[in-house]
């Protein structure tokens, strides 16, 4: 189970395992390790197995907005925890309080605006 000082979900059940995400995604594992290093998806150690916040992939599908925003993130020098950090830091001014919770939202456009920035 991730510990205080991990990013994203406080939950483990929160959390996708790779195969876990093929399954839902409905693709094979190596697809799955081709769409993390083309910046589809986002995936860190927890308990030394890679994995990625279950509300990442929602409705069987990537949402619609991460792979923009994670290469907005990756363009300004954030590495994938330092992303998923700011991906689930609380912003009160989001809906849901943190731009993952937005991304699946009508504030889509605005967590991509702000991840922009950081850039500048």
């Amino acid at each position: 189970m991730p510990g205080p000082e991990s990013a994203g979900p406080a939950d483990a059940a929160d959390w996708l395992t790779l195969p876990d995400v093929a399954e839902r995604l409905d693709v094979s594992i190596s697809k799955v390790h081709q769409m993390i290093r083309d910046r589809e998806l986002i995936a860190v150690r927890r308990d030394g197995v890679r994995r990625m916040p279950a509300d990442l992939v929602a409705n069987d599908t990537v949402l619609k907005h991460l792979p923009g925003v994670l290469n907005l993130l990756a363009d300004a020098g954030y590495d994938d925890e330092a992303a998923l950090r700011w991906l689930y830091e609380p912003d009160d001014t989001l809906p849901g309080a943190a731009p993952a919770k937005a991304l699946a939202g009508d504030q889509a456009r605005e967590v991509k605006r702000r991840a922009q920035a950081l850039g500048f």
